[in-house]
């Protein structure tokens, strides 16, 4: 490899901006949503079918890169593969639509390019318009200029950081499935009342006793109480933010912010952090890890369990589970299957909220401590197998977040890479 066969180029010169294709009006389509775009995820999260009325039009191998703040500058690009063989797509107005040139560009290298700093700190300079909806100027970043590696490098490039990405997919598909079939299990056994009875049979259709309750018919031996019985009701809080020495500490601090579009059962850390003086000088509360983290508000229903000791915002009536009688997988999943009739109980004018009162008058139905612990032992070894998979993750993405740049200005010779 030599770096004497990079080109310096304009963007639009290698790049196709907003292709154009045709989608008749009426038409059914897959729209892919920005809310369906996650920060720093090459792959789509989803898609609906609906009629096509208007907004930006692409195929498999385009790169969606989101033009309005924060969009942008939060990571929102991805790259389409959701498509069938010579299928157009369509999207919101927000995106531009960056395509290959055939013979002069690879649609794999142009997305990792879309992400890399150089072209990011680029894109956000591009921006312009009143406070909060600023957007990037097509025309400066079609004639920004960059340095293009030939074709068979872009293609090694592009491998090397693919190959990275499928890891990382393949780890969060297996976590999606884990966790599927743990919300499966909790359904079948505390909603259906099908868990396995002595002979193994289910409980409810083998003709298990059921009682009455305030939540209707349950199994003999459950029982209905309130959130306040079963663990403690811990809100939040925010240091001044006037004052530097409360932040940046080694104290997790979690928002509901750090939950959008956040993916994982598990929380270890938010954007910020807290000192020690900041939980002292606040209403923050230390939590220790297994803590089962509730957004009460802006939005409702955000559900993560703690990693390790954690603080949060006012955002927050996390609940601390009381072992003795309940386990916190069980509230976890207890809360996600009940969520819209939380929601439901919420209260407010301006915003709808959770209040502390609320959270700990809420029912809980709890079963035995016998079948909590068979629980238990089922989920705990797919919880394993997440948190591997998490930090695996971690590592990789630092790896290629790493390389990118490296890669990108030629820094490593990706010549003897076999594409």
């Amino acid at each position: 490899m030599s770096l004497e066969e990079w080109k310096k180029v304009k963007l639009k010169d290698i790049i196709i901006f907003n292709p154009k294709e045709t989608i008749k009006k009426g038409q059914s389509s897959k729209k892919v949503a920005m809310d369906k775009l996650e920060p720093f995820t090459r792959k789509i999260t989803g898609f609906e079918e609906v009629k096509f009325t208007s907004g930006t039009k692409f195929r498999n191998g385009d790169t969606l890169l989101a033009r309005i703040t924060p969009c942008l500058e939060n990571g929102k690009t991805a790259q389409v593969d959701i498509l069938n063989k010579n299928e157009v797509g369509f999207g919101s107005t927000e995106y531009i639509v960056l395509r290959e040139k055939i013979n002069s560009t690879d649609n794999d290298f142009i997305y990792y390019m879309s992400i890399s700093p150089e072209f990011r700190n680029v894109a956000i300079k591009a921006m312009n318009g009143s406070s909060g909806r600023q957007r990037v100027q097509k025309d400066v970043l079609e004639n920004s200029e960059f340095m293009l590696p030939p074709i068979v490098e872009q293609r090694a490039i592009a491998k090397v950081l693919s190959g990275l990405d499928k890891k990382i997919e393949i780890n969060n598909q297996i976590n999606d499935n884990l966790e599927k079939m743990a919300q499966a299990i909790f359904k079948q056994w505390f909603v259906d009342f099908e868990f396995p009875n002595e002979n193994g049979e289910p409980y409810k259709s083998s003709g298990g006793e059921m009682v009455e309750s305030e939540l209707g018919m349950i199994p003999t031996g459950w029982q209905v109480t309130k959130i306040k019985e079963i663990g403690e009701v811990v809100a939040g809080g925010t240091p001044s933010t006037k004052n530097v020495e409360y932040y940046d500490g080694d104290i997790p601090w979690i928002t509901p912010k750090d939950l959008s579009g956040y993916q994982r059962k598990f929380i270890s850390k938010g954007e910020r952090s807290i000192t020690t003086l900041g939980l002292q000088k606040s209403s923050a509360k230390l939590m220790r890890k297994g803590t089962v983290l509730f957004s009460s508000r802006a939005p409702i229903g955000y559900i993560v369990i703690a990693q390790n000791d954690v603080s949060t915002n006012q955002g927050f009536k996390s609940i601390v589970c009381n072992e003795d009688i309940i386990n916190n997988n069980y509230v976890y999943y207890y809360l996600k299957f009940h969520k819209e009739k939380i929601e439901n109980v919420a209260s407010g004018s301006t915003f709808k909220e959770i209040s502390g009162t609320t959270m700990k008058m809420l029912d809980i139905l709890v079963p035995t401590m016998e079948l909590l612990n068979k629980f238990k032992e089922v989920v705990k070894a797919y919880d394993n197998v997440l948190i591997t998979n998490y930090i695996e993750n971690d590592s990789l993405i630092e790896l290629r977040d790493v390389l990118l740049p490296k890669l990108m200005s030629g820094e490593i010779d990706v010549s003897k890479i076999d594409v």
